[in-house]
């Protein structure tokens, strides 16, 4: 494993592998034992621009290349992370503090996503469109946008990297991917070299390790990428935005969320605890789909919470690297520092810890807070970590308008008897994804994903992906002679 963490410290532009010129160094840490992992010297604005210029160098002839061919790379690169999958999981396990579970779950998602790329390579499709003009052929190309940027975030930095750059690159277009700080290997050069290895033609997939210290705006500035695909904060996501329409691209942004699950009164009670426990905890909470909230019927509210809770204490908190692990550690120390602000704060305007763990360095034992005041700011922000907030509901309809009251629309759940009565409360909800009778956390290669509000624009995963990396070009054929009036 520590090759990884050697061979793969530098930056990777123009098929070569390179160090960074910038003044200073990331240094990437276990956020578990707090082990310095690498240090990588950043990539400046000169390195930035040389990545953009080799991926649009080098995408032309991609870009041309036969579709079937195309897609040899992908089957290859999925055939290297089956070869080498025990090695990956334990890069992650280092890196990002995922415990076991979560190293096996992102893998066989990325597997799922590479699957799809296969056949993404083969998706665009064109069509002849009918002219009132005699004799006119309107011909409609789907083509590649030319250059991707990609941003990863830290809590599925391999998957969230792949799940961009590997359909943009299918579908015809150069990347340049810029992983977080905190998981510069697993979300970058990881990626780069699966690829590489892959024989994906030099050029067509950069990866820059830098720093927005560094290098502003450049990345998301530069003149050559047309679309930007962001996963990160609501407030970052924003800003992105706001830059890109400045200076007339598309980005595409896969942001934070406050999702609910919700268990009505004729849920099956010990499925719905079940469900819960794993949408809030999955990776230490740190999941964008993660059940911030758990609703529960009032009737029901005694029996749910008294299960829940001890569902809760049997999660083992600890070194990841054990199997029996479920909370790892939280990425770095200000996040374990804000979750323990958060349940202070919680407790401070009136609400009860059923169970009020203790944080320990990046260490944050789960805690479960119910009794928060309706109007609290807690109740309508992301708590990216392991603390949930129950929240009892008097029938439907009340239920419908707390789990809209927030600025995020990203997922959710709804746990009843009924599937109809289930789907039609899903239909009520401000948020692009929600689930009956499971759980708040899903990503499946073939359907849309994203969300509403605060939690993004745009949707991956599919013939949205095609949308998101590809642009329509008119070409038309006039079959004899067209008339002009002067």
């Amino acid at each position: 494993m520590s090759s990884y963490f050697t061979d793969l410290a530098q930056q990777y532009i123009d098929g070569e592998w390179r160090p960074g010129t910038g003044s200073w160094d990331i240094i990437d840490f276990n956020p578990y034992d707090g082990e310095k992992l690498a240090s990588i010297t950043i990539a400046t604005v000169e390195e930035v621009d040389d990545a953009y210029r080799a991926a649009e160098r080098a995408q032309k002839k991609w870009g041309a290349t036969n579709a079937y061919a195309r897609r040899a790379v992908f089957e290859k690169a999925l055939a290297l992370i089956d070869e080498r999958e025990a090695e990956i999981a334990e890069v992650i396990i280092a890196e990002l503090g995922g415990t076991r579970l979560k190293a096996a779950f992102e893998l066989h998602l990325v597997r799922e996503f590479l699957r799809e790329s296969i056949q993404l390579a083969l998706r665009p499709e064109g069509k002849i469109i009918p002219s009132p003009v005699d004799g006119k052929e309107n011909r409609l190309y789907r083509v590649p946008v030319g250059v991707v940027g990609v941003i990863s975030p830290f809590n599925f930095p391999f998957l969230l990297s792949i799940k961009s750059v590997a359909p943009a690159l299918a579908l015809g277009n150069g990347v340049v991917l810029k992983p977080h700080q905190n998981t510069p290997i697993v979300g970058g050069s990881l990626v780069a070299k699966i690829f590489e290895d892959a024989g994906l033609p030099g050029g067509l997939l950069n990866v820059v390790i830098t720093d927005i210290a560094e290098i502003g705006d450049a990345f998301i500035e530069h003149p050559v990428p047309k679309v930007i695909s962001f996963t990160g904060s609501d407030k970052v996501g924003r800003h992105v935005a706001t830059v890109c329409a400045a200076n007339f691209k598309r980005s595409v942004l896969e942001l934070g969320g406050n999702s609910a699950l919700v268990v009505l009164e004729d849920a099956d009670i010990d499925y719905a605890v079940d469900a819960a426990v794993f949408s809030r905890y999955v990776h230490q909470g740190q999941v964008c789909m993660a059940a911030n909230r758990v609703l529960v019927d009032r009737s029901i509210e005694a029996e749910f919470t008294e299960k829940f809770v001890a569902k809760v204490r049997t999660l083992k908190t600890g070194d990841p690297s054990d199997p029996q692990t479920v909370i790892g550690p939280v990425i770095n120390s200000s996040q374990a520092d804000a979750l323990s602000s958060a349940v202070d704060q919680a407790i401070a305007e009136g609400a009860t810890a059923l169970l009020h763990g203790s944080t320990t360095d990046n260490l944050v034992e789960p805690s479960v807070l119910t009794g928060l005041p309706a109007d609290s700011d807690l109740l309508r922000q992301e708590i990216f970590g392991p603390v949930v907030f129950l929240v009892p509901f008097d029938g439907e309809e009340e239920a419908v308008r707390i789990v809209n009251d927030t600025p995020y629309g990203l997922s959710g759940a709804v746990h009843t008897a009924d599937i109809e009565r289930g789907v039609n409360f899903a239909k009520q909800i401000d948020a692009g994804m929600f689930h009956v009778n499971d759980g708040t956390v899903h990503d499946e290669p073939l359907v849309p994903f994203g969300g509403e509000k605060h939690s993004g624009i745009g949707r991956l995963n599919g013939e949205t992906t095609v949308d998101a990396f590809t642009t329509t070009k008119w070409i038309s054929v006039q079959h004899g002679r067209s008339f002009f009036p002067f």
